[in-house]
């Protein structure tokens, strides 16, 4: 897997599919990926990107706990970031073209977790 650079949807449905029960859907127009209809990560979409001026990069949203943001938001500041939209939200925008294949995958199944049932959670651990 390449280490850095550029990551696509193409790569977040690589990584995502391997998570029990995903599947490939849409959200707000845009691809995502959902696990028994609960969405688990969404790309951002033209509207997104022109409301908030961001043009430099593909953006994937993915959920988090919400006392985890901040965290994440400090220890990853040139890759994740947010919006007033998402103020008081468990979620976490992802610059793809700036993060590491690993963190991406790491933050996709975390995303998972967040929104899985407990019955999948065990299955993916016990595999």
């Amino acid at each position: 897997m390449q280490s850095s650079g550029m990551a696509t949807f193409d790569d977040v449905r690589l990584l995502g599919m391997q998570l029990p029960e995903v599947t490939e859907s849409t959200s707000y127009g845009t691809p995502a990926l959902k696990v028994r209809m609960k969405l688990v990560c969404r790309m951002w979409g033209d509207r997104e990107h022109n409301r908030n001026n961001v043009h430099d990069t593909e953006v994937l949203v993915l959920f988090c706990e919400l006392d985890m943001k901040p965290v994440l938001l400090e220890n990853h500041p040139d890759v994740l970031f947010t919006m007033p939209h998402y103020d008081g939200y468990g979620a976490v925008l992802v610059r793809l073209a700036d993060v590491e294949l690993d963190d991406l995958a790491d933050w996709i199944e975390e995303s998972y977790r967040h929104r899985a049932l407990p019955t999948l959670i065990h299955k993916l651990d016990a595999s």
